[in-house]
């Protein structure tokens, strides 16, 4: 239940992100740059596309967020609270095509995060452009809760679904990805992050 619960956040997520966006697509002509983001600008990612902070109010939650960006470094902090029986989120999601379009990352393994975790729990999820069902590959950020940043390689190969056949993400075909704070009781969360990029 726990995980299903977090694949359907990148539904929502997606839902929100094509409601609140009208710019048009981001067209590189083939391969995705590897770096997606490293913060450096107070609304945009490196790609020139405009992150999202998003949380489970979409589905009747109440968990609230708030976000700093100061010398490349960005810090999300809130609090999670929970709608009842169900998995309490808040979502940063840098959009890799604005329209939801494929964009090409078919020359990288996984996805690299300098991620520091003051507290609570992180998950990375990657949308695919051909996943009709909102059922996103995701996979836990494993990471040390010391305050320090650290250098985290999330593979492609370890995202998985949730409720759907377990078919291997399309790595040519995604636009999106998002790091996601959650729990299933109502507490306190941190994390910052200095760079997303594929590797």
């Amino acid at each position: 239940m726990h995980k299903h619960s977090l694949t359907k956040i990148a539904s929502l997520k997606s839902i929100a992100l094509a409601a609140t966006l009208s710019l048009s697509g981001v067209a590189w002509g083939g391969t995705l740059p590897p770096v997606v983001d490293t913060f450096d600008k107070p609304e945009n990612n490196s790609l020139g596309l405009p992150r999202q902070l998003i949380t489970d109010s979409l589905a009747g939650g109440g968990s609230t967020a708030q976000h700093t960006i100061a010398e490349g470094v960005i810090t999300v902090d809130g609090e999670i609270t929970p709608a009842r029986g169900q998995l309490g989120w808040v979502s940063l999601v840098l959009p890799l095509d604005v329209q939801g379009g494929s964009q090409n990352a078919q020359p990288y393994t996984g996805i690299l995060l300098s991620v520091k975790l003051n507290k609570g729990v992180l998950s990375v999820t990657v949308n695919g452009s051909e996943i009709q069902n909102h059922d996103y590959h995701a996979a836990p950020v494993t990471v040390t809760n010391d305050g320090e940043f650290h250098q985290v390689k999330v593979p492609f190969e370890s995202l998985k679904r949730a409720w759907s056949e377990q078919t291997p993400l399309n790595t040519g075909a995604i636009n999106g990805i998002s790091i996601v704070a959650y729990a299933m009781q109502p507490e306190r969360f941190s994390f910052a992050l200095d760079q997303v990029s594929f590797y």
